[in-house]
């Protein structure tokens, strides 16, 4: 919060000079206490969301880097005249406890190029596959490893 507090003081500003970082730090200091004595906030939340955003970032440059596979994939599969395209649709079971789990896992899938998520149901997804193989291990993904962890690491906070 402090960082985020820093930051909007720097944006509004639109000038970085030592001046305006020493009195945007006092500013986001004295905001910071004041969230934390009167909105029920604290240092542990803030190592938490600390932790969350360096998590999150790293999820968001691998869901990035699988959009770009994807992509290639995707066009050598439009450029090539010798491959037949098969559409498939995939059902499959994850593990994913909270909604916002289950949510980005579904939005992570139809990002990528070549997978549509049709239908989530509970636990449950439905997913249509421009071919066969862009369904070869989509239950056990890269981000489902990832958004797992995440929850894993939440609910650890959560007991604590």
């Amino acid at each position: 919060m402090f960082l985020l507090y820093f930051l909007l003081w720097i944006i509004f500003n639109g000038n970085f000079t030592l001046e305006i970082c020493l009195f945007g730090m006092v500013i986001a200091s004295t905001m910071f206490a004041f969230t934390c004595k009167f909105m029920d906030y604290s240092i542990e939340k803030e190592k938490r969301n600390m932790c969350r955003i360096f998590r999150f970032l790293k999820y968001i440059c691998v869901l990035v880097k699988e959009i770009v596979k994807a992509n290639l994939v995707v066009i050598h599969m439009i450029l090539s005249e010798k491959e037949e395209i098969e559409p498939a649709l995939v059902s499959f079971h994850s593990d994913m406890n909270t909604p916002a789990g289950k949510a980005f896992l579904a939005n992570a899938i139809t990002l990528t190029p070549g997978t549509i998520t049709v239908t989530l149901e509970e636990s449950d997804y439905t997913v249509h596959c421009l071919d066969e193989s862009l369904a070869v291990g989509i239950a056990d993904s890269v981000f489902v490893e990832m958004l797992s962890e995440l929850e894993e690491e939440d609910a650890k906070w959560e007991e604590e």
